[in-house]
């Protein structure tokens, strides 16, 4: 696993200590009955503070999976 997977999966489960790591792995908002709207803003302010970056509230409905963070925070990232 590298280095941005193993970060996000902490991240995750800081926001959602009752997942195991491979539901961390496959989660989606629509699995995770804790991913609410809060839980959304707050997993978005864990994941600005791990990664040094600033995500855009507006991508919020978008960026509604493990994978889909990953994706864009690997944009993030190539793109700085």
């Amino acid at each position: 696993m590298n280095d941005l997977t193993t970060r996000l999966a902490s991240c995750f489960a800081t926001v959602f200590p009752h997942l195991s790591h491979e539901e961390i792995l496959r989660a989606r908002q629509d699995s995770v009955p804790a991913w609410d709207s809060m839980a959304a803003l707050t997993l978005i302010s864990v994941l600005e503070e791990e990664f040094q970056c600033e995500i855009d509230f507006e991508l919020l409905p978008e960026l509604n999976s493990f994978e889909k963070i990953r994706d864009y925070l690997r944009e993030v990232a190539i793109a700085s």
